[in-house]
């Protein structure tokens, strides 16, 4: 008796819609520098902080 052959795993599905109508991480509030928690005051330091001494 011989067995019969397996069947080929199915290929992955192609998708076909389109790339720029789903949401990134990007296109949420987070993910462009915020920092979670911060208060006002720590964004004023950390700005005075960062400054180029040309902008004193």
């Amino acid at each position: 008796m011989t067995s019969a052959p397996e069947p080929p795993a199915p290929k992955p599905a192609l998708i076909f819609d389109d790339p720029l109508d789903q949401q990134t991480s990007d296109d949420t509030d987070r993910g462009w520098g915020e920092r979670p928690g911060s208060d006002s005051a720590a964004d004023l330091k950390r700005f005075l902080d960062e400054k180029p001494p040309h902008h004193i």
